[in-house]
């Protein structure tokens, strides 16, 4: 446990930062989950516009180090690639 005042206001600031970095990472999940949807029922048009609102909101949370670059690329080339698979 924190003895100082320092490591306590340093542990309330990380369990502050921990609860809203997890709620940043579910958002990101649910973009993706809406975009899988959207490719499971075979709606290529909703697939796309998932996508569309997906990629800005994972953009945001790689630009914050939340996810790491390529972790967020990864996931828009794979979607991406689903996507235009689905399209051809």
């Amino acid at each position: 446990m924190a003895n100082s005042p320092q490591a306590k206001k340093r542990a309330r600031q990380n369990d502050q930062a921990r609860r809203h970095n997890a709620s940043l990472r579910s958002m990101v999940r649910t973009y993706l989950k809406r975009v899988d949807a959207a490719i499971e029922a075979g709606d290529v048009e909703a697939a796309k516009a998932a996508y569309a609102s997906a990629v800005p909101v994972l953009d945001r949370i790689t630009d914050k180090g939340i996810f790491h670059k390529n972790k967020a690329a990864r996931h828009k080339s794979r979607l991406n690639a689903r996507i235009k698979a689905m399209a051809a």
